[in-house]
């Protein structure tokens, strides 16, 4: 059976899903393989100085084959540049990133649709 790997990029600060976006500490990344659903790699990037809804995160995740971002808030501004860099969000997340990279490998993370509306002229 071919191995299918996937990579989860998860907004982090101090080990918990930050709340905003653009604003983390640094993005802590799994690889998991798909086929078996468990975690194979872990490793994490810093976060771009400045607001990172006006850095080319979203560009830099792709690069790295980020396929899918699970945040705590963002709004539709940093949704649609990630998504046209490829990657899906998913918002609502909070707690331990591990925690919820685990809840997202059982199916059990959804996205809340909330759109962040505090900005602070990052937009």
């Amino acid at each position: 059976m071919e191995e299918i790997f996937m990579k989860i990029a998860l907004p982090t600060r101090q080990n918990i899903i930050d709340e905003h976006f653009g604003h983390c500490e640094y993005y802590t990344i799994f690889t998991v393989d798909d086929t078996n659903k468990e975690i194979i790699g872990q490793e994490t990037l810093a976060s771009p100085a400045g607001c990172g809804c006006k850095s080319n995160i979203a560009q830099t995740l792709s690069q790295m084959g980020v396929k899918v971002l699970l945040a705590g808030n963002m709004g539709d501004g940093a949704v649609n540049v990630l998504n046209r860099s490829g990657i899906e969000v998913l918002r609502g997340c909070s707690g331990d990133v591990k925690s919820v990279m685990l809840n997202w490998l059982a199916g059990s993370v959804i996205d809340s649709g909330e759109i962040c509306h505090e900005h602070d002229g990052c937009h």
